[in-house]
């Protein structure tokens, strides 16, 4: 891998790991346009480190209080959310990869993702905040967290879209979802850890120490400015312009699938 493809692929994990077009789908849809094939497991999930950062440093105060108060409500409605979504992972992983890895129906999903923000968008604002949410709420933002899995449905999509359904205010359900961004990262980091131990996964052989450094800056640096961007248009109620962008790109991605071959192999 170049350095430059590196960068742009930290920037494309960056930007869109906290918007609503999923991260997964577009570094499916780079790494096959520039022919990337090796170790890219493993490239993801350093890049997603580097957009743990940027979530780390956009909400310290809240995670400085989980820290100091583990033993609060907001700690077990995050560790409730991660449950369903642990288990569909465990159980569904390699089944959803065989049916959908390589690229497989991308552009069908990212259509998913683009109805789910436009009914997110045609609800009433709630007013429910975090400390208001119950389990069962939790439960099913980690369900719908779960289904986000499958390369270009969009982890922040389903879960701020769910939060929103459940009758959370804006703000609070992108502050939900970016924090339970945390655990979700770890448990792939794991996951990764464990494919590399046992040989299935090679990090720095097939990518190189640079380009790794070069994409892990860029993919920290814009996945921060992007939760700030992010936060402002959840604020103001602006989902269906993301839905209208992954609608278009999903149906160039079927019609190029189907009948060009230049993008989906």
């Amino acid at each position: 891998m170049e350095i430059i493809e590196a960068i742009v692929l930290g920037l494309i994990q960056g930007l869109t790991e906290f918007l609503p077009v999923s991260s997964s789908g577009h570094l499916v849809l780079f790494q096959n346009l520039f022919g990337i094939h090796e170790a890219t497991q493993a490239f993801s999930i350093l890049l997603h480190v580097a957009t743990l950062i940027a979530v780390f440093i956009y909400y310290w105060k809240d995670i400085w209080e989980l820290i100091c108060h583990p033993f609060q409500r907001t700690t077990a409605l995050l560790i409730a959310a991660t449950i369903p979504t642990v288990v569909i992972a465990l159980l569904f992983n390699d089944t959803f990869n065989a049916i959908f890895g390589a690229g497989k129906f991308i552009g069908f999903n990212f259509i998913f993702t683009g109805l789910i923000l436009l009914y997110a968008d045609s609800r009433r604002d709630g007013k429910k905040k975090i400390r208001n949410m119950s389990i069962f709420d939790s439960l099913i933002v980690g369900t719908m967290q779960g289904v986000a899995i499958l390369p270009a449905v969009s982890r922040s999509g389903m879960t701020i879209s769910t939060c929103l359904a459940r009758g959370m205010d804006r703000e609070n359900a992108a502050r939900f979802s970016f924090l339970l961004s945390i655990p979700a990262i770890l448990g792939g980091m794991v996951l990764t850890i464990k494919d590399m131990l046992t040989g299935e996964v090679v990090l720095t052989e097939a990518l190189g120490t640079v380009p790794m450094i070069a994409g892990f800056i860029a993919a920290a640096v814009s996945g921060y400015f992007a939760i700030r961007f992010m936060v402002n248009i959840i604020k103001n109620g602006k989902l269906k312009w993301f839905s209208v962008y992954v609608f278009i790109l999903g149906a160039v991605l079927i019609v190029d699938q189907f009948f060009l071959h230049m993008i989906v192999k």
